[in-house]
């Protein structure tokens, strides 16, 4: 695999949710090349979250190609591989922890990987240090803060070593310093990642370019503009005014 060689693809992905005539995805095309650190600003309800499921095999669209790591994906037991290499944060961290304690929800990646108990173990521990949380690995994780979750869960998806990150708004419900410790070890990572976030300081620390999506089709950073009081759209670099 080249420096510029394509690690996600989708191709005139459509996408609509059961029962509605309406698509979330239309004609939409994606692609992330490895080194990309993309964000990804849009409003609520614009298909943001369902792209990042697509790409997992989570939602299947009605229509158009997904490649990963070079490979089409169509069915379900074409995605299992994937999801060992992609770590996808959830946007509600409650959809991600489900084990008695946090040691036990960071350790389950590896273990499922093919890790001993102990090197499991091992790993999620190191991973709990890195994200400064190491106090809490025997918490009962559903006691824990919202903030605190989404730190376990982001831990759970980087003990898993992924080669791809895909994280749903990642900041949520964590304070300013937690943020800046977050900014850095993303910062430090060697990975593709791709990012949805509502904060434009932290799009920006994190990213080397910055997407949105409108009418279920992504505008690349050449056809939007973000501003500081942090929205986006399209020809935004044109003079206009806001109501």
């Amino acid at each position: 695999m080249t420096d510029n060689s394509s690690v996600i693809k989708l191709k005139d992905i459509s996408y609509s949710y059961p029962g509605s005539n309406t698509r979330v995805l239309d004609h939409l095309n994606l692609e992330v090349n490895k080194g990309d650190r993309i964000g990804m600003m849009a409003p609520n309800g614009s298909g943001k979250t369902t792209l990042l499921h697509t790409i997992m095999g989570l939602c299947k669209p009605e229509s158009g190609t997904i490649e990963v790591f070079g490979k089409q994906l169509k069915h379900e037991k074409d995605f299992l591989p994937v999801r060992s290499k992609i770590g996808l944060l959830f946007q509600d961290s409650d959809d991600q922890l489900f084990c008695p304690t946090v040691l036990d929800d960071v350790a389950f990646g590896p273990l499922n990987l093919g890790f001993s108990p102990q090197d499991a173990i091992d790993t999620a521990r190191n991973t709990l240090e890195r994200l400064g949380i190491q106090i809490l690995e025997q918490s009962v994780t559903h006691r824990l803060s919202g903030g605190q979750k989404r730190l376990v869960a982001l831990a759970a998806v980087l003990a898993m070593e992924p080669e791809v990150l895909l994280l749903d708004e990642p900041t949520a419900g964590l304070d300013h310093k937690v943020k800046e410790k977050l900014i850095h070890i993303l910062n430090s990572l060697d990975i593709s990642y791709f990012v949805i976030s509502h904060e434009f300081d932290f799009a920006k620390a994190v990213t080397d370019k910055i997407y949105s999506m409108e009418n279920g089709k992504i505008l690349t950073d050449d056809e939007i503009h973000i501003h500081r009081h942090e929205h986006v759209h399209k020809h935004g670099k044109h003079p206009h005014n806001h109501k």
